[in-house]
C-alpha cells in the first residue's frame, strides 16, 4: 500500500451486518454474565484472570526485566537474525490483566509471524494512574530497541502492538517516539477519553458517537465500563498522550494496522484515527471484522483466528 493510503475493508467474509453472529452472540452473553460491572477493581481483576485458553508452543519463553519493568520474551526460533521485534502492551482498561492473561495472544503472534515478542507488564491504575503506564511502555520500547541485536532482531523492524487499552499505549508510544518504530498494530484501541463522556457533550466528536450509541450496552464491553476505566486511568482527556485521536499532527507516524470489531463501541474511534492517519500521509490499513465484539482477538471464533493470521502476515511485511 502506498504512503498516505487508507485501506478500509471488511475482512473475515461477509458484509458489515451491525449485529453479532450467532456464535459471537452466545459467547458474548456468556462472558457478560460472569463479568462484573465497573467499580470493583479486585472483582474485575479476578474475572479477567480466568478462562484463558492456552496458546501454541513457542521455542523460548522467558521472563525478565526491561529497565525495571517486568517483561516476557517470546522467541519462536532462537538464533535467528534480522527478524521483526514486537513490543506488546496488553489490554484490560489500564486496570487489569497482565502477562498471564495475554500469554496465548503473544504466543500466537510470535509463532505465526516469526517475530520476537516482548510483552510488557506495565503498572496498573488506579494504584498507578497516568502517566505511569505510558512511561513504562516507553521504557520497554527503549530497552527492546537496545536489545534487538542480542534478540536476533533488526532494530529497524520494531513494531508496537496492543489490544484495547494496550492499543492506546502503543499509539501513545508511537506518538512519543515515532523515529524508533517501523509500525504500530492497534487492536480495537480507545483513542479519545472525551468519547466516553455523556453523548452530546461539547468534547465528544460526532464521528465517534454512532458506535458508542449502538454498542455501548449488550456487547460485553460497555460504555459504563469504558468511562470508569478512563476515570481510573486519569490524565487530561485533551492531552494527545491520553487521547491520541486528539493529537494535532499525526504526520511522521509509522506504518499502521488497525484491527477493529464491527459491533464495538470503540469502532468509530479506530476508523476516525485511520482516516486522520491517511490524511497525514501515513500508510494505514484497517481490518474491520463483522459480527464480532470487543475482545474477539484470541477468542474461539473464526474471526479471532483470521485476525491473528492477518496481523502476523502484516508484521512479517513490516520493516
Amino acid at each position: 500500500m502506498s504512503g498516505g493510503a487508507v485501506g478500509e475493508g471488511v475482512v473475515g467474509g461477509g458484509a458489515v451486518s451491525g449485529s453479532l453472529s450467532p456464535a459471537a452472540r452466545a459467547l458474548c452473553d456468556a462472558m457478560a454474565a460472569s463479568f462484573p460491572g465497573p467499580g470493583d477493581v479486585a472483582a474485575l481483576r479476578a474475572a479477567a484472570a480466568h478462562g484463558r485458553s492456552a496458546g501454541p508452543e513457542v521455542a523460548s519463553v522467558r521472563d525478565g526485566e526491561a529497565s525495571g519493568v517486568p517483561v516476557r520474551v517470546y522467541d519462536p526460533a532462537p538464533g535467528g537474525a534480522g527478524r521483526p521485534l514486537v513490543v506488546f502492551f496488553h489490554g484490560g482498561g489500564w486496570v487489569m490483566c497482565g502477562l498471564g492473561t495475554h500469554d496465548a495472544t503473544c504466543r500466537s503472534l510470535a509463532a505465526a509471524s516469526g517475530a520476537v515478542v516482548v510483552s510488557a507488564d506495565y503498572r496498573l491504575a488506579p494504584e498507578h494512574p497516568w502517566p505511569a503506564a505510558p512511561d513504562d511502555a516507553l521504557t520497554v520500547l527503549l530497552w527492546a530497541r537496545a536489545q534487538a541485536p542480542a534478540l536476533g532482531c533488526d532494530p529497524g523492524r520494531v513494531v508496537l502492538a496492543g489490544d484495547s487499552s494496550g492499543g492506546n499505549l502503543a499509539a501513545v508510544t508511537a506518538l512519543r517516539a515515532p523515529e524508533l518504530v517501523a509500525g504500530q498494530l492497534l487492536v480495537y484501541p480507545p483513542l479519545d477519553a472525551a468519547a466516553a463522556t455523556a453523548t452530546g457533550t461539547a468534547t465528544a466528536t460526532a464521528s465517534t458517537a454512532a458506535s458508542t450509541a449502538a454498542y455501548g450496552e449488550g456487547h460485553f464491553h460497555t460504555a459504563a465500563h469504558m468511562a470508569w476505566y478512563w476515570e481510573q486511568y486519569g490524565g487530561d482527556p485533551a492531552h494527545p498522550h491520553v487521547s491520541p485521536l486528539r493529537a494535532p499532527d499525526l504526520s511522521g507516524l509509522p506504518r499502521t494496522l488497525l484491527v477493529l470489531a464491527d459491533c464495538d463501541l470503540l469502532r468509530d474511534e479506530g476508523l476516525a484515527y485511520a482516516r486522520r492517519l491517511g490524511a497525514a500521509g501515513v500508510d494505514c490499513a484497517v481490518h474491520l471484522y463483522p459480527g464480532v465484539f470487543h475482545g474477539f482477538l484470541g477468542l474461539p471464533l473464526p474471526a479471532g483466528r483470521a485476525a491473528l493470521t492477518a496481523a502476523a502476515a502484516w508484521l512479517r511485511a513490516t520493516g
